[in-house]
């Protein structure tokens, strides 16, 4: 009895350090300058006229010559890895979005991809219609076989601001996708749209196993500057 409740107690501190040490992380980690949407005049929604903004975004397989890796401040907790060669958003994981707006979002995706774990992320959603587009044209899920990253905003775990979700998949390029002059193949243009709502803080990631340590969930996955980071609703 006593070899079980000191097994039991065992495992309890073990998860404690891990979700103590992630929440240290995700406090303290280095934030990346911040990209602020551009302001595009009003729109017509299904909620009346509303702010409009666009935010443009690109997804590389790795740093190069000709696209410098995540700007983040190295004199914190926050592991600078670039010369890992780890994949990255850029120009920034750091996101500030205006509250009551319509937003359209551009992501321009460079990264070759695989199968995804939870087909539930190859569909996007919180989208307008739950739908988007992929190189101009509608559609409303990609192949699991084929999902290069995902682009998904949430919450906090604590959170008791307005509800936010928003979870795009982006299209895998070929492997053998030739690269042009940049030394990337020729990028796939993925558009959505979502309302924000009122004022808030939130959280994005990347829902592909791109990383590595435990099921590839680790490295770039949950660093900000590379596979995550914060979306500020203002």
């Amino acid at each position: 009895m006593k070899r079980a409740l000191f097994a039991f107690l065992t495992v309890l501190i073990g998860i404690a350090v891990v979700a103590g040490t992630a929440l240290f992380v995700a406090k303290n980690g280095a934030e990346p300058p911040t990209l602020t949407a551009t302001a595009a005049g009003t729109s017509q929604t299904s909620n009346g006229e509303v702010k409009h903004a666009t935010l443009e975004l690109s997804v590389f397989p790795n740093a190069s010559a000709t696209q410098a890796g995540p700007n983040i401040p190295a004199s914190t907790t926050t592991l600078v890895a670039n010369s890992q060669q780890w994949p990255f958003y850029s120009p920034s994981t750091s996101i500030q979005l205006p509250a009551n707006a319509l937003v359209t979002v551009t992501i321009h995706q460079y990264d070759t991809g695989g199968q995804i774990y939870n087909n539930w992320f190859a569909k996007p959603a919180g989208t307008v219609g739950n739908t988007m587009t992929v190189d101009g044209k509608d559609v409303t899920s990609v192949a699991p076989s084929n999902v290069a990253h995902t682009f998904t905003i949430h919450q906090y775990p604590d959170s008791n601001q307005p509800y936010m979700y928003v979870s795009v998949p982006l299209p895998a390029q070929a492997d053998n996708a030739a690269n042009q002059a940049n030394g990337y193949p020729t990028p796939i243009d993925v558009t959505f749209s979502f309302m924000t709502g009122a004022p808030g803080n939130y959280v994005w990631n990347c829902e592909f196993p791109c990383g590595n340590g435990y099921v590839e969930f680790g490295g770039p996955m949950s660093q900000r500057g590379f596979m995550s980071g914060t979306v500020t609703v203002a």
